[in-house]
């Protein structure tokens, strides 16, 4: 008889961000109760896309059960780029906002980079900032995209082992694939303490197949965030490896019904790596749950920053 086939461990990203938010609603209610007022959040959201709405829904949702203060400012597709931009700097002067978030897409008549750039430094908390990614590519302390931060508490809250690892990000996009394999490969004894110290190879869609392969197939981390679903197959991953799944798809399956699915061949990939993350039920979770860690830091540091100037 051959050797029974180990599953998987199955990484719980609800349970991780529930731990987590309830660890922050700690935090919260303690400054509260020493006088001071909760970290506020506002999310504007530009036309009727019922995902961005839907997304934006769950954001508040999560952080008004922390604590926060959470509101969302919702405009019609019509606004013009000066008119958002506007609103984007009355909140950038409002003592009483901490967080900032300008949910994506917008409009195609809006220039989504400059939109982004528009919002304070220090109250981006989808950390899309022009300087929030060139502090975090300078190892230097700032707000860190959540979804990218999610999937190194992943690693750090289940103590995957990332010194010295091979790691192979599939997905080059400037606010996920790209901070991901930054904090990666960066040294976790410089000042943001978020480094990981891997090897880190980037592969994206003019990877040759074979050479994907060839670089899962080698890497103990695999972090796919393309959105093509079964990208990542069975035979691409060495037996151990851990897999972090960031790639959400809605598919319509044989049934007829749809469901979301993510880059990887969950049911076959699951008989092989050593961890792994479910779409859904995975990194999504944790995203919220560091978008509600982004806002709490904003509202310390402007705290801390308010009382050096006092």
């Amino acid at each position: 008889m051959g050797a029974a086939r180990i599953m998987a461990q199955i990484i719980d990203g609800k349970a991780l961000a529930k731990e987590i938010k309830d660890e922050l609603k700690t935090k919260i209610h303690g400054l509260v109760n020493l006088g001071h007022r909760a970290p506020s959040l506002r999310c504007i959201i530009v036309g009727d896309d019922p995902a961005s709405h839907t997304y934006v829904k769950n954001k508040i949702q999560a952080a008004i059960d922390i604590g926060i203060d959470a509101t969302t400012i919702t405009y019609d597709a019509t606004l013009s780029e000066d008119d958002l931009i506007a609103a984007i700097n009355s909140l950038n002067t409002d003592k009483n906002v901490d967080g900032i978030l300008v949910q994506l897409p917008l409009p195609g008549t809006m220039d989504e980079r400059k939109v982004c750039n528009v919002v304070s430094p220090e109250k981006d908390v989808d950390g899309f900032h022009i300087n929030n990614i060139g502090q975090l590519c300078l190892d230097m302390p700032t707000l860190v995209p959540a979804t990218a931060l999610a999937v190194i508490e992943i690693l750090k809250r289940y103590k995957i082992e990332t010194f010295g690892r091979n790691a192979v990000v599939v997905g080059r996009s400037k606010n996920v694939g790209m901070p991901i394999a930054m904090m990666l490969h960066s040294d976790k004894n410089h000042n943001s303490g978020l480094g990981m110290d891997a090897t880190v190879t980037i592969c994206h869609r003019y990877t040759p197949p074979e050479k994907l392969e060839f670089f899962c197939r080698n890497a103990d981390i695999i972090i796919t965030a393309t959105g093509v679903p079964k990208l990542i197959k069975a035979n691409m991953v060495k037996p151990g490896a851990t897999i972090i799944d960031v790639g959400i798809t809605r598919i319509t399956d044989e049934q007829g019904k749809t469901k979301l699915v993510g880059d990887v061949d969950y049911d076959e990939v699951s008989k092989i790596a050593g961890a792994i993350t479910p779409v859904p039920g995975g990194v999504g979770p944790m995203t919220v749950a560091m978008l509600m860690h982004n806002t709490f830091q904003a509202a310390q540091r402007l705290r801390q920053k308010e009382s050096n100037i006092q």
